[in-house]
């Protein structure tokens, strides 16, 4: 299928019936089978991991490097300030509203239109892999991580997310730690015990005031917040132990666990990562696939917003239509008129390196 238009169509179709299935994270069995059976009136295998359908071009071969292309099709619960049904797709003035139309529906059909696009091209320097994946809201273990596993190791990724066609090309990564500083009970009248608060409150400042050595030219510095703090059981008591929560955005100049070995070196009290898995992204700027969107005019950019690129451990780069700042609001949309764009987008960036 190599028509624009009919795919354009195709696509939107597609999109509806989407957001007319609810998809939850962890509940997207129906959006799932809807993507293999759409795959499969158009003639297209698919293997399905969990809920993650997966397909290859037609002409695949073993002796070709791989590219992957990723979107994913769950979708956050309904903000509660909708004012339209948020799973009645709705046309109006040119936008399609419904829950997941904007994140990340609209890349996720874009995607699948362009994987149409080359599916019977024999002449291809590389084969395509399709995930549309589950979990992406919740960076759930059974999301792309676990479809990745299941496919021929790629050679880098597009992953399809609202940037309005512009270029993420490193993206920040998260860890949630969870502190304690640990004291020694006393009466709060005598000159007993050791104040876990005061000593937490040495490590939280450390955390406030710290600057990382490296700085990433796209993400800047890795980011640092105390969110949460819990100590004490009444008020004549000094409390033994201190508990606090710190959020930390890791940037692409450094990995997860080497951030989690200077603050373990830095600070007192016990820390530990609840995990150490969402780490940052970076593709370089000289890469092919960068350099293809470049020459379609488009920007390049760090994104603060975390995606599958998270979960992959391969270069990839971020890029879709829609915006970015629509995602997870109320009467979420996309424009037709956006579809149709990333559609050709992703079908040229593609073209720009064969």
């Amino acid at each position: 299928m190599t028509n624009i238009q009919e795919l354009t169509g195709d696509s939107i179709t597609l999109l509806k019936h989407m957001i007319s299935t609810p998809s939850l994270s962890r509940e997207e069995q129906d959006t799932a089978a809807l993507i293999r059976q759409f795959l499969l009136t158009h003639e297209i295998p698919s293997e399905q991991v969990g809920n993650n359908i997966i397909a290859y071009n037609k002409f695949r071969d073993a002796g070709k490097p791989n590219v992957l292309l990723n979107s994913h099709h769950d979708t956050v619960k309904a903000n509660p300030g909708y004012t339209k049904d948020p799973f009645q797709p709705l046309v109006e003035e040119g936008k399609l509203y419904g829950l997941g139309s904007n994140d990340a529906g609209g890349c996720l059909v874009s995607l699948i239109a362009a994987f149409r696009f080359f599916y019977e091209r024999e002449d291809l320097p590389f084969n395509l892999c399709l995930i549309a994946s589950a979990e992406e809201e919740v960076s759930g273990k059974n999301g792309i991580e676990e479809a990745y596993k299941h496919v021929t190791e790629c050679s880098f990724a597009i992953v399809g997310e609202p940037t309005l066609l512009n270029l993420a090309v490193a993206e920040k990564g998260l860890m949630v730690l969870d502190c304690a500083a640990q004291g020694e009970s006393g009466h709060a009248a005598r000159e007993e015990g050791i104040n876990a608060i005061y000593l937490a409150i040495e490590d939280i400042n450390w955390f406030r005031t710290f600057q990382f050595p490296k700085l990433s030219s796209f993400l800047g510095p890795v980011k640092m917040s105390v969110t949460m703090v819990e100590a004490g059981s009444q008020h004549n008591v000094v409390p033994a132990l201190c508990k606090y929560v710190v959020d930390v955005r890791s940037t692409d100049v450094y990995s997860n666990q080497e951030i989690l070995d200077i603050i373990k070196e830095h600070v007192k009290s016990d820390v530990v990562a609840r995990s150490t898995r969402l780490n940052p992204s970076t593709i370089a700027i000289d890469h092919p696939i960068v350099q293809s969107g470049i020459k379609l005019g488009k920007e390049v950019y760090g994104s603060p917003t975390m995606s599958d690129q998270a979960l992959l451990p391969i270069p990839s780069i971020k890029v879709g239509p829609g915006d970015s700042a629509r995602s997870h609001t109320a009467d979420e949309f996309i424009y037709l008129s956006e579809i149709e764009e990333g559609i050709a987008f992703y079908i040229a960036l593609l073209n720009n390196i064969i």
